[in-house]
């Protein structure tokens, strides 16, 4: 059932308008209620059990917590409707377990602003009880000589009616209390005047208790009721009195028999970490009623099972609480971050973005339309997080706009809310705000970087920061843990007025604190860790890019990235409103990476021209704008482009730096590609390890048919790669050994190709990843059914623009139908490799389809073989010849 939402109703003068505080589903949390009160209904009826008994371990207690504005306090009244009737509850919870028990659900709001004292908890509690139409004289009695002593000459009538008790529950409990008062002083025989005298009949009736006079024997049954009304009537013995109520219940008839469901909303504003003696007083009624169950809702989870509060409050640690108790393999700090949560301790989670569009669908509506647009209603579900409070401000911003005369457009709704800044930091301390402002700079985050990002002596503000609710915990990261979306981008976005706002200097520094802190972890890092060089050059470029920082340790960062030929994602999200324009060193150096990483994805015309963008920019210093200028001569290679190719690979090479030995093997693909073999590989014998040789040996060899030098060659080349960690290079040098085996020996290509696949697990290496799947088709070259594979392989390659990979596969195909004997669909395969040849380059590719078939060459071979024509011819024939007679003997 939704109310009227007064705030929206008074915001407008439209009374067409119909506005409601839409509830949006929260079953999961009914459901966990639900479940708990079954089980402590079966608890609390089992025949062991003893509400006198106060060493048993408490389970009567569950807490919902979650970051401001999730929508804690909209669950809580809910909640207690939902249990005070079935008229009150949505049709999508269900019939309960226990309907045919009688559930007493009381709530209290423990807001600074409601002005509750631990002496309305009471009131409040028992005030909810009257309902049951009778005296709970332990209790009554006791509650009675407290008040009064510490409200002499004041009406408890007037006092609860005052604050709305009497409103609230009927005026039926001051009466309730006069009644046991006089029924003990009528079984204590005591006169008419002495027994309206509350100080008279309690020391008789605790004279009487001592001496175990039949006249009392109905309150004798509670133990412990004489010592608390000797007990000087205070707050301290108020806490106490609960033990009685909790008696009382218990002695009940059956039929009477009732369990009271205590919610205490806004727990967060009982106290602070250091000052607990409200909490104390609160968590001493819980322990003292362990036949009534309590839902707690605030913004952190509780502690009470912490052994460290030990003196603090009076029952603390998992022996006490089972309940709230963390498992013993999370840290404390981890508080319960996945729906379910820990036991009873329980995240509120964000609205998902069906949730967010039905509350705002159902916010406003006219005529049972919604008011707000589909549009907008997406970008404030986008820009929410899922964070309830932001769906409310941003309702009211749409009236604002309507107020104005102006019809609320999307873009109104990319729109950032300080009140969400005052929300996250009203109960945070100094400390925990200069934290929470220093790792809003990050994505995520550990203990040792956000204390080194805010540039403070000790851990102990982040190791209180992490325990609040807006900051989620993902175990398996690599660093744990990262603030709530919406969170951070108002923090970072919004126009903050709090009192200690920081300045743009501010900012700046504690950018720059948090680089040099992800620098230290990059330098630290042990062997090749390749996700934590992921996640530093992922959270620095973004940091650099978005406060204008010098790129410092990034550049040597960069270089340990394109070293392993991996190309995971590096690039971080764009930013809000930038045109995509670069005009700092870190935008240059996001745009160089992002184009590497997706060239995996793009076809290299995309990549030639983002690198040209690069280096046109003139922002990189000199040995990155040099990475630059060799991966477009790269780009240039795979589209066919030599002259350019080449002119790019000669200035690398000749500059002498860092990828001056793979620009000289740049060249020598290059004057492969032309055919001129000699030369390609009397340079090749000159490259070393460092210029992958085996690799580049093992390219020009295969070609000539040479298959067992060539296999050889990569196999050297992988193991080489495997020496020095470099995985890229050791995918590639497998992928390319099952290829020439793919020729040879279908059976050992076979094992060969199912270790190149385990080598590109992880990987992003799109040329690879062609030539795995070439090597497949060649492997099955003779006896393949259909060429479907073919051409969608054919379709995806054209797609990047790698030139090499398409010619590799016509020549498997040429290579499959010589097999076959098919020669028309022989000239058809060498038609295709001319035509990716008209640049000069590749035209080789059709040589070798001539010799498999067997065909005259028309004008004879362009390239300058190794070993002559002729040999060359001999042994792709006697492949061809191989291929057949393996499958003779298959069949």
């Amino acid at each position: 059932m939704a109310g009227r939402d007064l705030r929206a109703l008074f915001s407008t003068n439209d009374r067409g308008l119909t506005a409601v505080e839409a509830f949006t589903n929260r079953q999961l949390q009914w459901e966990l209620v639900a479940a708990a009160l079954v089980e402590h209904l079966r608890q609390i009826t089992e025949p062991g059990f003893d509400v006198e008994d106060l060493e048993r371990p408490r389970h009567n207690v569950m807490v919902f917590h979650g970051v401001g504005g999730i929508g804690k306090t909209t669950l809580s009244p809910k909640l207690e409707a939902a249990l005070a009737g079935a008229d009150q509850r949505p049709a999508q919870w269900g019939e309960p377990a226990w309907s045919r028990e009688r559930i007493v659900p009381v709530r209290i709001d423990l807001a600074r602003s409601a002005g509750t004292s631990f002496e309305d908890v009471v009131l409040t509690i028992r005030a909810a009880l009257a309902e049951l139409g009778r005296p709970l004289p332990a209790f009554d009695i006791a509650l009675r000589r407290y008040w009064e002593s510490q409200h002499p000459g004041e009406s408890l009538e007037e006092y609860l009616r005052r604050g709305g008790l009497g409103a609230r529950f009927g005026k039926a409990m001051p009466q309730q209390m006069q009644s046991a008062l006089a029924d003990a002083a009528q079984a204590l025989l005591l006169p008419g005047t002495v027994g309206t005298a509350v100080g008279a009949v309690v020391g008789s009736l605790t004279k009487a208790l001592r001496e175990r006079r039949q006249t009392v024997r109905a309150l004798a049954g509670c133990a412990r009721l004489a010592d608390l009304l000797e007990a000087e009537p205070d707050v301290e013995a108020l806490s106490f009195y609960p033990h009685l109520l909790a008696w009382e219940l218990a002695q009940l008839p059956a039929d009477t028999r009732v369990m009271p469901v205590i919610l205490l909303d806004t727990f967060e504003d009982v106290g602070d970490r250091t000052h607990r003696d409200l909490e104390r007083l609160i968590q001493r009624v819980v322990w003292l009623l362990p036949n009534c169950f309590f839902v707690v809702t605030g913004r952190s989870r509780l502690q009470w099972a912490d052994a460290a509060l030990q003196g603090q409050l009076d029952y603390t640690g998992p022996a006490a609480w089972p309940g709230l108790a963390l498992p013993a393999a999370v840290p404390a700090a981890r508080a319960a971050r996945s729906p379910h949560g820990h036991g009873r301790q329980v995240l509120v989670g964000d609205f998902s973005p069906e949730d967010c569009d039905d509350h705002l669908a159902r916010r406003l509506t006219r005529d049972g339309e919604p008011l707000i647009s589909e549009e907008i209603r997406q970008v404030i579900t986008d820009r929410s997080h899922g964070l309830p409070l932001y769906l409310d401000l941003s309702v009211m911003r749409f009236l604002e706009i309507r107020r104005t005369g102006r019809t609320p457009q999307p873009a109104d709704f990319d729109h950032d809310f300080p009140a969400l800044i005052t929300r996250a930091l009203s109960d945070l301390t100094a400390g925990e705000r200069h934290v929470l402002r220093s790792v809003a700079l990050l994505d995520s985050f550990d203990l040792h970087l956000a204390t080194a990002a805010a540039g403070l002596p000790n851990q102990a503000p982040a190791l209180r920061l992490i325990e609040r609710p807006f900051v989620r915990e993902n175990v398996f990261g690599l660093w744990p843990y990262h603030l709530h979306g919406l969170i951070r981008s108002t923090v970072r976005g919004a126009d903050d007025q709090a009192d200690d706002r920081w300045s743009a200097r501010d900012w700046e520094q504690a950018a720059q604190r948090a680089l040099a802190a992800l620098g230290e972890q990059f330098s630290a890092r042990s062997g090749r860790d390749r996700m934590l060089l992921v996640g530093c050059l992922r959270q620095g470029l973004a940091l650099a890019r978005d406060c204008g920082l010098d790129l410092g340790w990034l550049a040597d960062a960069a270089w340990a990235y394109v070293g392993d030929s991996v190309w995971e994602p590096i690039a971080p999200p764009s930013r809000a409103g930038a045109d995509g324009g670069m005009t700092t060193p870190a935008d240059a150096l996001v745009e160089l990476l992002a184009a590497l990483a997706r060239r995996q994805h793009e076809h290299r015309s995309v990549t030639a021209s983002r690198l040209t963008s690069v280096i046109t920019s003139g922002l990189l210093p000199a040995d990155l704008h040099e990475m630059a200028v060799y991966y477009l001569a790269k780009a240039h290679r795979d589209l066919g482009n030599s002259p350019a190719s080449r002119q790019g690979m000669q200035l690398v090479a000749d500059g002498g730096g860092r990828l001056a030995p793979a620009a000289r093997r740049g060249l020598v693909h290059l004057a492969r590609l032309a055919g001129d073999f000699h030369t390609a590989y009397d340079v090749a014998q000159t490259l070393g390890g460092e210029g992958r040789q085996h690799r580049v040996e093992g390219d020009i060899l295969w070609p000539h048919g040479d298959m067992d030098r060539a296999a050889a060659a990569y196999a050297t080349a992988r193991d080489h790669a495997e020496q020095h960690g470099v995985a890229g290079e050791r995918a590639t040098s497998q992928a390319q050994r099952a290829l020439v085996l793919a020729f040879t020996d279908p059976d050992t290509a076979d094992d060969e190709l199912h270790l190149a696949e385990q080598l590109l697990t992880g990987l992003d290496l799109s040329a690879t990843s062609f030539t795995v799947r070439i090597a497949a088709l060649a492997r099955d070259a003779g006896t393949l059914r259909s060429l479907q594979a073919a051409r969608t392989l054919r379709a995806k390659i054209r797609d990047t623009g790698i030139t090499a990979a398409e010619a590799v596969l016509e020549l498997a195909l040429a290579f499959h139908h010589a097999v076959q004997g098919e020669e028309d669909k022989v000239r058809t395969a060498i038609d295709r490799l001319r035509e990716l040849a008209r640049t000069g380059d590749y035209a080789y590719y059709a040589d070798i389809a001539h010799f498999m078939a067997g065909l005259v060459l028309p004008d004879g071979s362009c390239a300058r073989w190794l070993d002559g024509h002729e040999t060359v011819r001999a042994r792709w024939q006697q492949l061809v010849q191989t291929r057949r007679a393996q499958i003779r003997e298959a069949g």
